[in-house]
């Protein structure tokens, strides 16, 4: 009798949904189909904390920008499956550069891996290099969503930079969430534009530079040894390892790069 009276209380509460939802999450991050190198890194790049503190949701239209080789879309693809739905959003196999279309094909070749992981997936065109932009529908998206690529952004110029989050912001819904996870160089400390390192604080100042407002800041992805101090920048660091033998054991003691998780609101 008692558990059916909290079985009652959580559906009357949303609560009920809450715990589909967040055991639909840790279902999708200990799947099987997940890379086992991309599964090794779990421990420093916290999936299901970034992802519950950008608020995702089983039924939401999420679009991830760049997604690189697909480390989170392994996740987010069986997740949102169901009652939801995942645009991933990146280079163009049409593109007019070659690098961008070697890039796409990487990606086609890894949704045509797993049909039945990924056989729902769309795609949008996001290609920073060409300013080719046709991300999402207007206004359609909940989540957009970007991990440690705004350092590659900036490279492009202001002006560029500006016209990216613009363009996101015209895909999310009003009160639609972007998700932001980066490299982060110490407050007050130059930086190298090469580093692959960014201060919070500008990456605070672009986006809301188009409008959205910052909602919350999370430290789930801090690593307080990582001094942002190094040779080769970030990539000194692993999962790279960019002076291969050179320090490696201090390298690897130190971990991951510290990074800034940040959650951007586009206001109702």
């Amino acid at each position: 009798m008692k558990i059916l009276i909290l079985a009652a209380l959580l559906a009357a509460t949303g609560c009920a949904s809450t715990v589909q939802a967040d055991d639909a999450l840790k279902a999708a991050i200990a799947g099987k189909d997940r890379t086992p190198a991309n599964t090794a890194r779990d421990t420093a790049r916290h999936p299901y904390e970034t992802l519950t503190f950008f608020g995702i949701k089983p039924n939401m239209t999420v679009v991830e920008l760049s997604p690189g080789g697909g480390w989170y879309t392994e996740i987010l693809a069986p997740y949102l499956r169901d009652q939801g739905k995942l645009i991933v959003a990146g280079e163009s196999p049409t593109s007019t550069n070659e690098g961008a279309r070697r890039y796409a094909a990487r990606m086609t070749t890894k949704l045509e891996s797993n049909p039945g992981m990924y056989g729902k997936v769309q795609r949008g065109v996001f290609e920073v290099p060409t300013a080719s932009y046709n991300i999402a529908p207007a206004g359609s998206a909940d989540l957009v969503v970007t991990f440690r690529n705004i350092h590659n952004w900036t490279g492009e110029g202001d002006a560029k930079v500006n016209d990216i989050f613009k363009n996101v912001y015209a895909v999310l819904k009003p009160g639609g969430v972007f998700g932001v996870v980066d490299h982060r160089a110490p407050a007050g400390k130059p930086v190298d534009p090469k580093s692959g390192y960014l201060h919070e604080a500008a990456v605070i100042k672009m986006v809301e530079a188009a409008g959205f407002k910052l909602a919350a800041k999370s430290e789930v992805n801090a690593n307080p040894k990582d001094k942002a101090d190094h040779a080769k920048g970030v990539w000194s660091l692993p999962p790279v390892l960019a002076n291969k033998d050179v320090d490696r054991e201090k390298y690897m003691a130190i971990g991951e790069s510290d990074r800034m998780t940040l959650k951007f609101v586009k206001p109702k």
